[in-house]
C-alpha cells in the first residue's frame, strides 16, 4: 500500500490567493482576488487552506457577524484530492474556531457539498436559486440618487437578522441603487460587483415586493449588456417571473443549511443573497 501524504491546515493568507483563484477556476465559480481579500480582511484568523507536498490543495472561509451568526464559505478542494476527506477537515477547523463565537453557524452548499455538510451537523434551511442573464437597460421612473450609508445599515440589519455592516461598508464601494417609500424612508436597496465570469448582483433588499422590479431595473441599467449572476431567495415575497421577464434563466440551486442554536430563517426582505460565500 503507497503511503498516504499528510494534510496540514493552516491560516489562508494573501500571498495564498493566486493558489485559491486556481482551486476558484477549477470549480467554475464567480469570485474574484478582490473577494479573497475581502474575506482575509473580514476574518484573519478565520479562514483556512489544507497543504499537501507543498501545495495548496483547500480552502476555506469563516465570516462573523456578532456573536450571534457566522458564515462558512469557499470551500474548495483540488479536482484530483478530492474524496480524501480534506474539505471534512478544513470544516473542522473551521468549526472549532467558530464554536465559542457564535450561537448559529450557516453556509450555501453546493450539491456536492451537502454531503458532508450533513455528516457535519447541518440541516436545510432552504433554497437559493443562482440565475443569469444578460442586463438590459429598462426606463425607470425612480431617479438613481445616492443615499446615507447608515440607512443601508440600518436595513440591511433588519433583513438579515444580524449584523454585517463590515461586509457591506466593504461592498458599498460601488454606489448601490435605492427605492424610498412616500415618507422619504429607505425601502429598498441594490448592490452589484465584478466577478470573474459574470457581473454579481447582491444583496438586494426590498420592503415592498412592488419596488423589486425598480431596484433590478435601476441595478441592471447599470450593468447594461453584461452578463449577470443573482442569487435569489426563494422564500422573499416576490417570484422569480421578475427575473425571467428580464431574460434571465435558472442554472442551479443551492442549499441554505444551519448547525447549532435556533436561528430565524432568511428573512423574506432578503430578495437576492450578498454571496454564497458570506450569506
Amino acid at each position: 500500500m503507497r503511503p498516504t501524504t499528510a494534510i496540514d491546515i493552516r491560516l489562508l493568507f494573501e500571498s495564498d490567493i493566486p493558489a485559491a483563484m486556481e482551486l476558484k477556476e477549477a470549480a467554475g465559480w464567480n469570485q474574484t482576488e478582490d473577494d479573497w481579500r475581502r474575506l482575509l480582511t473580514l476574518e484573519p484568523e478565520g479562514c483556512f487552506c489544507a497543504i499537501k507536498d507543498g501545495r495548496l490543495v483547500g480552502t476555506t472561509t469563516t465570516t462573523t457577524y456578532g456573536g450571534d451568526l457566522a458564515w462558512i464559505g469557499m470551500v474548495l478542494v483540488e479536482p484530483q484530492h478530492r474524496r480524501q476527506g480534506i474539505a471534512a477537515k478544513l470544516m473542522n477547523i473551521a468549526l472549532d474556531y467558530l464554536k465559542d463565537k457564535v450561537a448559529t453557524i450557516k453556509l450555501d452548499a453546493t450539491a456536492l457539498g451537502q454531503p458532508v455538510y450533513e455528516k457535519l451537523g447541518f440541516e436545510v434551511e432552504s433554497v437559493i436559486e443562482r440565475w443569469s442573464g444578460v442586463a438590459g437597460s429598462r426606463q425607470s421612473d425612480t431617479p438613481i440618487e445616492t443615499v446615507d450609508r447608515d440607512e443601508i445599515l440600518a436595513l440591511d440589519q433588519l433583513a438579515f437578522n444580524a449584523d454585517r455592516s463590515r461586509l457591506i461598508e466593504q461592498l458599498m464601494v460601488n454606489a448601490p441603487v435605492v427605492v424610498r417609500a412616500a415618507d422619504g424612508s429607505l425601502n429598498g436597496y441594490a448592490l452589484a460587483r465584478r466577478g470573474t465570469r459574470a457581473a454579481y448582483v447582491g444583496p438586494v433588499v426590498a420592503r415592498d415586493a412592488k419596488q423589486v422590479e425598480t431596484l433590478l431595473d435601476q441595478v441592471f441599467s447599470q450593468l447594461e449588456g453584461r452578463r449577470v449572476y443573482i442569487d435569489f431567495n426563494t422564500e422573499c415575497g416576490t417570484g422569480t417571473s421578475v427575473l425571467s421577464e428580464r431574460g434571465f434563466i435558472k442554472e442551479r440551486d443551492l442549499i441554505r443549511m444551519r448547525a447549532g442554536g435556533a436561528s430565524a430563517k432568511t428573512s423574506p426582505l432578503v430578495v437576492a443573497i450578498a454571496g454564497p460565500e458570506v450569506g
